[in-house]
């Protein structure tokens, strides 16, 4: 699951440190998702549960409420039910300033439901590391963001964090200052390697994009109706302009890869544009499938290119409630 180092305009986790905290999610996320499914694989415990509750409750006349919740909770584990393995401690071993400042951070899965397969239970726990990671995207120890709902429903940012491999850093939508003035940038993908900037136009299913690179516009058609939309290819090569001087300053040799993304409709592009991959419904599904399949350790290169970004991104924050004194 790609790691989302940024999103927008709002406060990151990363930012404070972009060499500690990659490596402590995979960690974190390696682990989570081994208690979650011994918790799963322990069927038996919970119908054990389920038969020495109901037991208790036809025996007893004078049945408590409380003895009725618990029949109606037979998921809800007790302490001595579920044993782990000690070097899960190991991994989270770490010093007293840091576990002091996760507090309120920390990623606990639950099964909410009785996944029936393995791929139920994956699904179920990536749904809820993707919820923790907006939540890292958007605060801090002591600040946070306000973030927009619609990232919470944004189903292209769900399947590249959920799909793509630990060692991808996404820089959603985020914010570039350039000699203090603000420009909106479109996705960024550092990988290993490279650094990945798409442009995406998706838009109503089966929706057609045609136009030349010279042009402002280009024209979306579905079935009869036109209509103008700003030239993709200006956006992309204002995000080249700007990170290749960028790089090539702070030394950082990374590839950039320019994609313009449609994930449900077409693009017609008859001019040839050098260095830019159109990637429409026709062929989106081999692309990332190939990018899925990158397999590389994270890199030094990729740390530095990402905490030089992070800083030089706008942040809109405000410091959390439990951070102000009595006498603030």
């Amino acid at each position: 699951m790609a790691q989302l180092i940024k999103l927008q305009d709002y406060i990151s986790r990363y930012q404070v440190d972009a060499t500690r905290y990659p490596t402590q999610y995979i960690r974190m996320k390696q682990a989570k998702w081994e208690r979650m499914r011994k918790e799963w694989e322990t069927k038996p415990l919970f119908e054990e549960t389920w038969e020495e509750e109901e037991e208790i409750l036809w025996e007893d006349d004078e049945s408590t409420p409380k003895k009725f919740f618990k029949k109606l909770n037979p998921f809800k584990k007790r302490k001595q039910d579920f044993e782990y393995d000690d070097h899960e401690e190991e991994i989270f071993e770490k010093p007293k300033q840091e576990e002091e400042e996760d507090i309120g951070f920390a990623f606990e899965p639950n099964l909410l439901y009785r996944p029936q397969t393995i791929q139920d239970l994956r699904r179920m726990y990536l749904d809820q590391l993707f919820g923790f990671q907006l939540n890292w995207a958007s605060t801090t120890m002591r600040e946070k963001s306000n973030i927009d709902p619609r990232y919470q429903r944004d189903v292209f940012l769900k399947e590249l964090l959920q799909q793509l491999p630990d060692t991808f850093f996404v820089l959603y939508e985020p914010i570039l200052l350039v000699k203090k003035a603000p420009v909106e940038l479109g996705i960024l993908i550092l990988t290993p390697t490279d650094c990945y900037c798409i442009q995406v136009i998706d838009a109503e299913e089966r929706a057609t994009f045609s136009g030349i690179n010279t042009d402002r516009f280009w024209v979306k058609r579905i079935g009869e109706r036109t209509k103008n939309i700003v030239n993709p290819l200006i956006g992309l090569n204002r995000m080249e302009s700007l990170l290749k001087p960028f790089f090539e300053h702070h030394d950082l040799h990374l590839g950039i890869k320019k994609v313009v993304l449609s994930r449900r409709g077409y693009i017609d592009y008859p001019g040839s544009s050098y260095g830019v991959q159109f990637i429409d419904r026709r062929h989106y599904d081999q692309w990332f499938e190939q990018l899925k399949n990158h397999r590389s350790p994270m890199k030094h290169t990729q740390f530095r290119a990402a905490q030089l970004l992070l800083d030089h991104m706008q942040t809109t924050s405000f410091m959390r409630a439990e951070w102000f004194t009595d006498g603030e």
